[in-house]
């Protein structure tokens, strides 16, 4: 039984991609998790830019992966777990700002294949956010061992 009514049951994802040294490297933090969607946080720091103050393509990839890949996993059933198949990103504007915000969401889930797309948004230090990113993939559903 869970020894907080009000906690989260999807926290089991949160704890799961937390415990990946990528996603505390890059400072990930989760700020919504729902059955199909998921939205994150990472911080803009300059060892991941490329020119001062926009960050490198790679945290931007990271961030949607993360997200659509947890929303992919928020539909699986108890004890199972994902992985990404494949993805494709598409940058649509600098990722400037204070922090990225990350929305995952699932478009069609699958018994063995689920496909989740994710937006990723620039957003500036007063909240304003800037699509600066798209995401398609798919995540592989893992059966427990």
């Amino acid at each position: 039984m869970n020894a907080n009514p009000n906690a989260n049951p999807l926290r089991h994802i949160e704890d799961a991609v937390l415990a990946m040294p990528m996603a505390r490297t890059l400072g990930l933090r989760f700020t919504r998790l729902a059955p199909g969607e998921v939205e994150l946080e990472l911080p803009i720091a300059e060892a991941f830019t490329f020119r001062p103050g926009q960050l490198q393509a790679t945290p931007v990839f990271a961030a949607a992966d993360f997200a659509a890949v947890s929303a992919a996993g928020s539909l699986l059933p108890a004890g199972w777990r994902n992985a990404t198949v494949d993805a494709t990103l598409k940058l649509v504007a600098p990722a400037v700002g204070a922090l990225l915000r990350a929305r995952g969401r699932v478009v069609s889930a699958g018994q063995l294949l689920t496909v989740c797309a994710a937006e990723v948004f620039a957003v500036d230090a007063q909240g304003a956010e800037t699509l600066c990113a798209t995401l398609l993939g798919s995540a592989r559903n893992l059966r427990p061992a």
